[in-house]
């Protein structure tokens, strides 16, 4: 019996209905070494490289703020992640919390809106790269670039699982090095101190000369949390691959007590770097994109090419772990009787071949309907899954305070990460959740993705609510029987 299966085992001591069930299939493929660079990129996705303009134009300088608050929000939501995932890994992590937490419709809601908000990133993504892709072979077209590169990365994760980690390993590897290297290059231009720098060097000015460090009013931070928050998605990605990796409570816990200092460097400090070497307000941070403008002030040639091999990289990166994702959550729907049974099946190299086809032959379909129908359907997929990211980080929060006491209750050994201030910062971080989500509705950009995702909410949730109900009265006649 594999590592995996004795801490699924462990994690479940109730044995109650709909709690977590062990897996007899999926290996410890997984070496700590690709758990760690998972962790650490799990956290870094092409929003960041991308998106990060339009936040810088509309808060300016205090766009760091609205990192910030979003970072500390999702420090808190991982460190609840990572004390139920430390004291039962799972392949289902959240889902299967919830599962067992709030009842079995709270596990199939939300597992299925996980897994359906990765399967439409997979079209974002694998269409985001194909346009990078064509810029440079524009002999190929585009569709046929997203075709190759969803085939590429689908062969990756039938596989094995240590073929997924190895590519992620790379992919992330490259993120970190090249944010890194922004960081330390672009500190020592602000400080006029980097030979042969084209920037002139102007230290911390550039954060209050341009109108002060909040030119367009404190609202303007709100507006900036709207627009970054959806960057952060992914974080909690290590906590579904730690029940595939040799040491999974060791794992998780590093990875959690590692998410501060790596928001911390990757999201405020490259942000940071950029406010203070140019103006917040100069047009090329939207025009060009926030890194290749700051590459641009320093007198790096080929910045735009350069970012765009990390842009690929980061795309490459979040397609081939929104893959991963997508398919163990159908695993682990499928191990709870929450989804096809042939989706918990696994190969004999202990990969779940029907969850990946099945996450897949919706990634191919969202593709197809975003070249298609890009104003209608596939409109309507990503509006509807924009806002799960926010549902996942609220069920966490309201997992985690049921789950506590569970575990307090049948093993309280193996709480080895406990969430600080429990349950007053789980509340307030559930109320600053709620409180985004809230904003938006009030948000023209925003309304119609939190109405949407509602809508596709609401829709699950019932149908949860409606087999639970039948799960229980079938259980209840065969007792009367």
């Amino acid at each position: 019996m594999s590592s995996t299966t004795t801490l699924h085992k462990a994690g479940d001591p109730s044995g109650e209905p709909g709690a977590a069930q062990p897996s007899e299939g999926l290996k410890a493929g997984l070496k700590n070494r690709h758990l760690s660079m998972i962790a650490i990129g799990g956290v870094i996705g092409a929003g960041l490289f991308v998106g990060s303009g339009g936040g810088i134009a509309k808060a300016g300088p205090a766009i760091l703020v609205s990192y910030a608050l979003v970072g500390a929000m999702v420090v808190f939501v991982m460190r609840m992640l990572g004390e139920m995932a430390a004291a039962s890994p799972n392949s289902g992590s959240f889902s299967a919390y919830a599962d067992r937490a709030l009842g079995r419709w709270a596990g199939f809601s939300i597992g299925w809106l996980y897994w359906f908000f990765w399967v439409v990133v997979l079209a974002v993504e694998a269409t985001a790269g194909a346009v990078i892709l064509e810029s440079w072979v524009p002999a190929v077209p585009q569709w046929a670039w997203a075709l190759i590169v969803m085939v590429v990365l689908t062969v990756t994760n039938l596989g094995s699982v240590a073929s997924y980690g190895e590519f992620e390993f790379w992919f992330a590897g490259i993120k970190v090095v090249a944010i890194g290297a922004f960081v330390i290059i672009g500190m020592l231009a602000v400080f006029g101190v980097l030979p042969g720098s084209d920037n002139p060097g102007a230290g911390f000015a550039h954060l209050t000369d341009t109108g002060g460090f909040m030119p367009n009013g404190a609202g303007a931070i709100l507006t900036g949390v709207l627009m970054v928050v959806f960057s952060f998605m992914g974080s909690e990605i290590v906590t579904l691959a730690a029940g595939e990796s040799e040491d999974p409570r060791r794992a998780v816990t590093k990875a959690t007590n590692s998410v501060i200092w790596r928001i911390g460097v990757f999201y405020l400090g490259s942000i940071f770097v950029v406010l203070t070497l140019l103006p917040w307000n100069d047009e090329s941070i939207v025009e060009k994109g926030s890194y290749v403008a700051a590459l641009d002030s320093i007198g790096i040639a080929h910045a735009g090419q350069i970012m765009n091999v990390i842009v690929l990289t980061a795309v490459l990166s979040c397609l081939n772990s929104g893959l991963y994702t997508a398919s163990r959550m159908a695993f682990s729907l499928g191990e709870r009787g929450d989804a096809p049974k042939a989706f918990a099946k696994v190969s004999k190299k202990g990969v779940p071949t029907a969850a990946i086809w099945g996450s897949v032959v919706f990634g191919f379909v969202a593709v197809y309907f975003n070249y298609a129908f890009k104003d209608s359907v596939f409109s309507f997929l990503l509006n509807s899954s924009g806002a799960v990211a926010l549902f996942v980080w609220l069920v966490i929060c309201l997992t985690q305070l049921r789950m506590r006491g569970i575990l307090m209750r049948e093993a309280p050994e193996k709480v080895t990460v406990k969430m600080w201030l429990f349950p007053y910062l789980t509340w307030a971080t559930a109320a600053m959740i709620v409180f985004v989500l809230g904003y938006m509705l009030f948000d023209d950009a925003n309304r119609e993705v939190v109405l949407l995702s509602l809508l596709v909410a609401a829709v699950v949730i019932v149908i949860g609510v409606v087999r639970d109900a039948r799960r229980k009265a079938a259980a209840r006649a065969a007792q009367a029987c």
